[in-house]
């Protein structure tokens, strides 16, 4: 299952699996429409328009109109439940990590040195096995736990570092600021305020691709120039860019919950619930260091 995550783009459901090739072959009854780099190419007729899935394998069990059964004609398809357990499993093993890193990397003035060391270093660790899980062809369980592990320390030392010396409490607020954002783009989504289609699709990956690289233009300003590179990232247009990160990071959980619906209505293997795991949990850590952002930065003596 392919995610339209604003940290990493991993692949979808192959193009040999049967299932939901973004580029693949069109099934009979039908010539695809515009499949040469487009995402969301469907067969002329297709009643799931604007399905970022190309194929419908229902049709090829002869269902009038290609609608999927009443009840799953084999087992091993991806259910709800499927996606509710893997991410909370990964999750809470981020959670369990970083409350771990909390309580063992103190951040007083003779530690704190050490501790942000080794959750830099976590975060390098989670970073590579998530752009190796990101162009795996199939979801690795334990490269995915294995990734929340390393994330959740770095999250952990990066929390306890702007709740003990910046804003008291911070680390809580970005959890509540995390989930409200979480509770709300799902309500809106499934009471259909929100429509992902292709437009909404090229208007956040497009939104998506200029935040990143203006934040690495920043990055690299700060890294060679010194200080806060453009000031991208502090003060007033730090808060402003945070804002806009929180915003790309709900738009994100939008596109995400679209292709798990879909997933689970064109039966995709059960297998893809890790995928779909993975992709939820790096959207709400984007969220979340956004959120820790701008609580610091609003809390910041500087």
């Amino acid at each position: 299952m392919r995610s339209r995550n604003p940290v990493f783009s991993r692949r979808g459901f192959s193009r040999d699996n049967g299932y939901a090739g973004f580029n693949a072959a069109p099934q009979a009854g039908g010539q695809a429409v515009g499949t040469q780099g487009n995402p969301y190419a469907q067969p002329a007729g297709n009643p799931y328009a604007q399905n970022p899935y190309a194929q419908n394998p229902y049709a090829q069990q002869g269902l009038q109109g290609g609608a999927p059964p009443q009840a799953p004609a084999t087992t091993g398809r991806m259910t709800m439940d499927d996606v509710v357990l893997r991410t909370a499993t990964t999750l809470g093993t981020l959670i369990v990590t970083a409350a771990l890193a909390w309580a063992l990397l103190p951040v007083d003035d003779a530690h704190i040195s050490r501790s942000y060391g080794i959750g830099i270093g976590a975060a390098l660790v989670g970073m590579v096995l998530a752009f190796v899980q990101s162009f795996k062809r199939k979801a690795s369980p334990a490269l995915i736990l294995t990734y929340a592990a390393f994330e959740g320390v770095f999250l952990g030392v990066v929390s306890s570092i702007v709740d003990q010396r910046i804003a008291s409490g911070a680390a809580m607020q970005a959890v509540i600021g995390t989930m409200a954002v979480f509770a709300g783009v799902l309500l809106a989504y499934k009471a259909g305020w929100i429509r992902v289609n292709r437009r909404f699709y090229g208007f956040v990956m497009a939104a998506a691709i200029g935040f990143v690289l203006l934040m690495m233009v920043n990055l690299l300003f700060a890294v060679f120039g010194g200080g806060d590179g453009l000031g991208f990232r502090s003060g007033p247009l730090g808060v402003f860019f945070g804002v806009v990160g929180i915003l790309l990071g709900a738009c994100f959980l939008a596109l995400d919950f679209k292709q798990v619906e879909d997933g689970i209505a064109y039966g995709a293997p059960k297998d893809e619930a890790w995928l779909a795991a993975f992709g939820l949990t790096l959207t709400l850590v984007w969220i979340y260091m956004e959120f820790l952002r701008i609580i610091a930065i609003l809390n910041s003596n500087d």
